[in-house]
Parts: C-alpha cells; sequence; structure tokens
C-alpha cells in the first residue's frame, strides 16, 4: 500500500471528527444533504459511491468473466458466510450482548430496535464499499464484480424473510423501491459507466491511455470515501454526542462479528485450496455490510431518531477502521496463507 492507504486509519478518524463537527457548526447545510433522497436512498452519498467505485471497476475487462466459474469455490465459501451465518450470528451476539449483558447501561425502551438495527446491518452484504477494501488487498477483480452482483440479486429475494424470521415478526414492510433502487444507483449504474468509458479509453488511446487514466484517478476513491464519512457523520454527530455510551456498546456486537466472519470466510477459503487473491475479497465481503441500505431501510422502518437507526450508523462508525485492521491481517498472512493452500493442493 502507498503512503496514503497506510495511514487510512488516520485520516478516517479525522474525517468522522471533522464531520461531527461540521455538523454542530452548519446544520442546516448537512440537513439540505440528507433530506435529498429518493426512495430514502441519499443522492450525495450515491454519487460519492460512484466515485469510490467507478476507478476500480475500470480495471475490469468484461470478457475475463468468463473465467469467473473457476473461483465457484470462494463464491461458495463466501455466500455461506453472508447469508447462512452472518444475520443468524449477530442475531445471537445482539440477543447476548444487548438483550443481557449491556442491557442495565442502555435505554430499556430502545432494546428492541437496537437488536433490530444490528440485524438490519448484518442482513445486507456489503455492495459498494467492497470493492475498495478488494482492491487494498490486490484482490481478483473479476471474483469481486462477480460475487458483489450474485450477493445484490440474492439480496432482492432473501433480505426481506431473513430480516422478518429473525425480528420474529410475521410480516414485515421492506421498502422494495429502496432496495432496487440501491441495486441499481450502487451497481448498474456504475458498472455501466465503467465499462462504457473504459471502451473509449481503448478505442482513443489503447491499453496506455486506459492506464494513463487509471493512474489518475487512483487517489478519487480513497477520497469520495473520506467525503462520505464527512457526511453521514455530519448527519449523525448529534445522536452521538449525545450517547457516547450507547455508541460503545453497540459498537462490542459489530466488531466480534466482523473479525468472526472475515476469519471464518478466510480459513474456508484456505481448506478448500482457494488462490490467496479470491480468499482477501472474500473474506472481505463476507464480513463488511452494505451499510447504506441498512441506514435506509432502518429510517424507514423505525424511524430517523430510533435507535435502529443509531446502531446501523454505528455500524459505519466501527466498519472502516475494522475492515481497515482485516486489510491488514490478510495481507500480512499471505504467506501462512499460500503454504497452507499449497499442502491442501498436494494433498
Amino acid at each position: 500500500m502507498g503512503m496514503f492507504e497506510r495511514f487510512l486509519t488516520v485520516w478516517v478518524a479525522l474525517c468522522i471528527v471533522a464531520g461531527i463537527a461540521l455538523g454542530q457548526m452548519i446544520p442546516g447545510a448537512f440537513r439540505v444533504l440528507g433530506n435529498a433522497t429518493v426512495a430514502q436512498v441519499n443522492l450525495p452519498v450515491a454519487v460519492l459511491v460512484w466515485l469510490m467505485i467507478v476507478p476500480m471497476l475500470l480495471k475490469i475487462d468484461p470478457m475475463a468473466l468468463r473465467e469467473v466459474g473457476r473461483h465457484w469455490r470462494g463464491i461458495a465459501a463466501t455466500v455461506g458466510v453472508n447469508w447462512l451465518v452472518k444475520p443468524f450470528s449477530m442475531a445471537l451476539l445482539a440477543w447476548i450482548f444487548i438483550g443481557h449483558v449491556f442491557r442495565p447501561f442502555l435505554p430499556a425502551d430502545q432494546i428492541g430496535s437496537y437488536t433490530a438495527g444490528l440485524i438490519l446491518l448484518a442482513a445486507a452484504p456489503c455492495t459498494a464499499m467492497v470493492f475498495v477494501w478488494s482492491n487494498l488487498v490486490d484482490g481478483e477483480p473479476h471474483f469481486t464484480l462477480s460475487q458483489v452482483a450474485l450477493n445484490d440479486t440474492i439480496m432482492v429475494l432473501a433480505f426481506a424473510p431473513i430480516v422478518a424470521l429473525l425480528l420474529g415478526l410475521s410480516s414485515i414492510t421492506v421498502p422494495w423501491d429502496t432496495l432496487v433502487l440501491s441495486v441499481v444507483l450502487y451497481i448498474v449504474v456504475p458498472v455501466t459507466v465503467a465499462q462504457l468509458w473504459r471502451r473509449a479509453q481503448l478505442a482513443r488511446g489503447g491499453l496506455a491511455a486506459l492506464n494513463r487514466t487509471l493512474r489518475a484517478l487512483a487517489p478519487v476513491s480513497l477520497c469520495a470515501l473520506l467525503l462520505t464519512l464527512v457526511l453521514l457523520f455530519g448527519l449523525q454527530g448529534e445522536q452521538i454526542l449525545r450517547q457516547p455510551l450507547v455508541i460503545v456498546l453497540l459498537a462490542v456486537p459489530i466488531i466480534i462479528q466482523v473479525y468472526f466472519n472475515a476469519g471464518l470466510a478466510y480459513g474456508l477459503n484456505r481448506s478448500l485450496g482457494v488462490a490467496w487473491c479470491v480468499a482477501g475479497p472474500s473474506a472481505l465481503i463476507g464480513a463488511s455490510n452494505f451499510f447504506e441500505l441498512a441506514v435506509a431501510t432502518a429510517i424507514v422502518l423505525f424511524g430517523f431518531q430510533s435507535g435502529a437507526a443509531l446502531a446501523t450508523v454505528v455500524g459505519v462508525l466501527v466498519e472502516v477502521p475494522v475492515m481497515l485492521s482485516v486489510v491488514h491481517m490478510v495481507r500480512r498472512s499471505r504467506g501462512w496463507y499460500e503454504r497452507g493452500i499449497g499442502d491442501v493442493r498436494a494433498g
């Protein structure tokens, strides 16, 4: 990683502080940005997400997607962790920590709402930011794109039933327009733009022109990530300042589930003999969350000032620094990982 990426945790912390401070200084401006929504999807955040992932998608040759079948073991491991483990492990952690261990320290009338927010967070696998994490671990880009697209397809069918089951409800009103529009905004639009742009660059100057564009855009993704944090924490800063202990307590099950699911996906890939360039993004996809959708759904179902909305925002607070630590672990463990898959293949 370059100098900027190596100290990204520092920049993230500074942007969180800046977002909270600016949200207190100029709340009107942040309210305007926060209200710029369609079907509860925040459009400024959507634009920043595009800036995050379009430079990553420019690198992808769509013709190579025909080869993605050789990564079926990595895809199976990630799908299993995302849909058969993560929502249920989060529900268990929420029951243990929010419902019992931390219960005396939390507002009694918000216990159920906090639990619901954590479940919403875990039931929505990461869509956009995973391209950033995958890039930081030199992940196989075609695997990453295919896995995210598959998760989005599954999410349309499985998100509502899993949430309803885990919340113990017979029925739940899920904002389908929000869900579908999020998929369009965070996958369909950026993929289309990136491929049209890639084709134009190759037609104009071949690979040399494309590589020049990629070098020029290299800082854009991470800068967009940092600006997204400023916006989100500017919008939620008042709640965070008012309830600091609640933030810390809600962070505990989120942190545990990130490390647990990342380790599980990484270990499954190693036991299956999957290449490290696939196992890295698999671990990161298995652990991270589609926080944009989780926040939007929590607001629609429980309200902007609810414990559920706050829990999903804590997910944003925790995810970036924790995921960066997972990136570091994956990179540092490459030698150990590849020795292990060598043994599997030899066996």
